[in-house]
């Protein structure tokens, strides 16, 4: 069993979903856990529920100030892991009808906030020689998913990046990895089913049906087990600049 007892963790998106289900396997593991997101409160109530070896911290990871700031506010805290998770799941609209707003908001969270992070964190893992990056990508990413142009192509640019950055950063001994799941059940993707229902005039769940009936299960995967794969990734030392596939059998 994966042992991370003296470890600190920043887990972006920590607030809610995949992100405060990450922050629950590696504390169970005896990480401390930071918390980092936009929603003080959701942050605090999660920070909460761990109890002792968690905290939170208020960060918009698409502002450069404000992730300076958090780098500030952990000065003196060595940060040994960091889950690039905060996401945003953008329009389900043809791409003709995407407006620019829309697009560049997802690129701001979900690959500007991966680069501003990994800039704000990394030089401290790479002066200690060693450390984690996970990034959390999507099956979306690598496989054909229509009407969700920004999204998916802003989880192929977070594979991209996390491949380059683990032959920057490997040398030092630091790690650096993508989680790509599958469809995760949870508010999201009930969201994402009602607007395609919404925009094909079919059901809710004939739209769910659809998505589902790609997967080699037949089901969506887990927030739980999104975290526990985590800890696995952790748990694997020789392991840097993979892409993991977690996804039911949706696989690209």
């Amino acid at each position: 069993m994966t042992d991370l007892t003296g470890r600190n963790a920043v887990i972006t998106g920590g607030g809610s979903g995949l992100g405060a289900a990450i922050a629950r396997s590696v504390h169970a593991r005896g990480a401390s856990v930071i918390l980092v997101g936009r929603d003080e409160r959701k942050l605090a109530a999660v920070a909460d529920a761990l109890g002792d070896r968690a905290r939170w911290l208020s960060c918009d990871v698409a502002d450069a100030a404000s992730v300076d700031r958090l780098r500030d506010a952990l000065v003196g805290t060595d940060v040994s892991i960091l889950v690039n998770n905060a996401g945003i799941p953008g329009p389900v609209a043809a791409l003709t009808d995407v407006s620019v707003e829309d697009w560049d908001e997802v690129f701001a969270v979900n690959v500007r906030g991966t680069y501003l992070m990994c800039r704000a964190l990394l030089p401290g893992m790479i002066e200690r020689g060693d450390g984690d990056v996970i990034n959390v990508a999507s099956v979306s990413g690598k496989r054909p998913l229509a009407h969700r142009t920004p999204y998916c192509a802003s989880k192929m640019a977070v594979i991209g990046l996390t491949s380059t950055l683990a032959f920057e950063v490997g040398p030092a001994g630091v790690r650096v990895n993508t989680l790509s799941p599958g469809p995760v059940a949870g508010p999201r993707m009930e969201r994402n089913f009602r607007l395609e229902a919404e925009r094909s005039g079919s059901s809710v769940d004939d739209a769910e049906q659809a998505f589902v009936s790609r997967a080699a299960l037949g089901r969506m995967v887990t927030e739980d087990e999104v975290g526990a794969a985590v800890v696995a990734m952790l748990g694997m030392p020789g392991m840097c600049g993979a892409d993991i596939d977690l996804s039911a059998g949706m696989v690209a």
